[in-house]
């Protein structure tokens, strides 16, 4: 019999269900998160809970703050249930069940605007945390600049009082604070872009550039954005998520969370209204995130890449059943090898270690992380993510042919047609005029790499990567995907 997750029926949860065992009425609202879903439920959310369990840091509470027509849903979901939501650690060992209750109010930004922007000048806010992907940061993909021509921008800047993107509300917030002579609250970025607090900086002072100059110089003064990094990871959630709740705890719950046991976040200590006490929790303070930062985006975000593609030409749906594939598990072992040399000492990390985990993390079962899901980010992950290590190898003569083949798997993938001639579906953005381009490229390389809006003009014009892409694209055609595969672990 199952029954509904609420604060009345927390007394009904299984005893070996971890709940909250803090008053939630004395909890506040220090922290107003923008874009709720399942990785800040999954990550955030939960080192805050884990802060409350030991009685620390109560007045650190999450509002959250919903600005797109889908977050309705999730709106809708949480309230009816006090906000509260059932999180699962699947590991191949079992799963883990426990209730989260950090999140103690949620604002739906289109049905009461000025709701949302009292909340962001309230004194009580002293963090704006982001999850509100890149796409929320206005990046112009040709110039790394911020794209004041997007519509969003231009609708915030005719209508500052009503805004709808995330710098709309944030800087009509700031701007009510600085009205009411209240300190500004600290904007935490915890998407997943690299120096994400340095970035947020830049996009968000060059849009109060455009709309009030003097606010502008106010903030670049006044307002801190730390840098972080962060790590979990979180499939989204589905009925059958729903239903394994429902099995494994009899609780019905409209939206719980299923993630790994691993969790990460390393944050920049630059808080000017103070913070929680984050590292009680496991959170690594830090002054310097950088390290951090490339380690996780040369290796875990590089290599999801690397056996992304050829995962999927080898008719595979799930990152685990890649690690289940001797070739494949060999090939991103050494993928991993051959980019350990670009990346700097990381306090307090062992990298071989580190390496380790990632192929646990890959070779877990419960998860089933679609490799579909990963494929959305290769015209935008593959020039952050792997090209950087290329280019770093390349100066200093060292090897490139593991990298050279993933982008070798890439071009072939783009092509449409997995090994056995199924079609692939793919979900990047850029996939269309990707797509083009791998059938008028007629099996070269070189029209890939003409590309500028991935290759940059000093990689596309590198004879000695050029000629790897092209010998494994080739391979790759003339011999199967599994051949040229086995050739490359080979060593030959």
């Amino acid at each position: 019999m199952t029954f509904k997750l609420n604060q009345q029926n927390l007394a009904r949860v299984p005893g070996h269900i971890a709940t909250p065992t803090y008053d939630r009425t004395k909890v506040g609202q220090n922290i107003v998160h923008i874009g709720i879903g399942g990785f800040h439920r999954a990550h955030q959310a939960v080192y805050a809970e884990d802060l409350f369990l030991l009685n620390e840091s109560l007045d650190w509470g999450i509002c959250g703050i919903g600005l797109l027509p889908g977050d309705v849903a999730m709106k809708n979901a949480l309230e009816e249930q006090d906000y509260l939501y059932t999180l699962v650690e699947r590991e191949s060992e079992g799963d883990k069940a426990r209730i989260v209750g950090s999140i103690v109010n949620y604002l739906y930004a289109p049905d009461d605007k000025e709701a949302v922007l009292e909340k962001l000048a309230s004194p009580q806010t002293r963090i704006v945390s982001l999850t509100i992907t890149e796409g929320g940061y206005y990046i112009h993909s040709g110039t790394n600049e911020f794209d004041q021509a997007h519509p969003d921008i231009q609708f915030d800047l005719a209508n500052p009082g009503s805004p709808r993107s995330a710098f709309g509300f944030l800087l009509e917030g700031l701007k009510r604070r600085r009205e009411r002579r209240i300190p500004p609250f600290t904007i935490l970025s915890c998407d997943n872009i690299q120096g994400n607090g340095a970035v947020a900086r830049k996009m968000l002072l060059a849009f109060a550039e455009l709309a009030n100059p003097e606010l502008a110089v106010w903030m670049a003064q006044n307002v801190s954005f730390p840098n972080s990094m962060v790590d979990r990871i979180t499939p989204a959630t589905k009925d059958m998520h729903r239903q394994l709740v429902k099995e494994i705890t009899g609780i019905d719950d409209l939206w719980p969370v299923t993630t790994e046991g691993f969790k990460q976040w390393v944050i920049e200590d630059k808080f000017p209204l103070g913070r929680p006490a984050w590292e009680k929790a496991g959170v690594q303070i830090t002054e310097d995130v950088l390290p951090y930062e490339k380690m996780k985006l040369r290796l875990l975000n590089a290599s999801h890449q690397a056996l992304c593609y050829i995962g999927i030409l080898l008719g595979y749906e799930f990152v685990h059943q890649t690690m289940e594939d001797a070739d494949i598990r060999r090939f991103v072992e050494l993928f991993l090898e051959e980019v350990t040399p670009v990346l700097p000492e990381v306090p307090g990390v062992n990298l071989s270690d580190y390496k380790r985990t990632l192929i646990h993390r890959y070779s877990n079962p419960a998860i089933c992380d679609q490799l579909s899901r990963i494929g959305i980010y290769g015209s935008s992950g593959i020039p952050k993510f792997l090209l950087p290590s290329i280019e770093e190898q390349l100066e200093n003569k060292g090897k490139i042919h593991y990298m050279a083949f993933t982008i070798a798997s890439w071009f072939r993938y783009l092509d449409g047609l997995d090994e056995a001639g199924n079609s692939i579906i793919m979900k990047d953005p850029d996939a269309g005029r990707l797509h083009q381009i791998a059938h008028s490229a007629n099996k070269t390389a070189q029209l890939f790499l003409n590309d500028r809006s991935v290759f940059s003009e000093k990689l596309a014009h590198s004879t000695v990567f050029a000629d790897l892409v092209q010998q494994y694209l080739t391979a790759m055609y003339r011999e199967g995907v599994r051949n040229a595969l086995q050739k490359v672990i080979g060593g030959q």
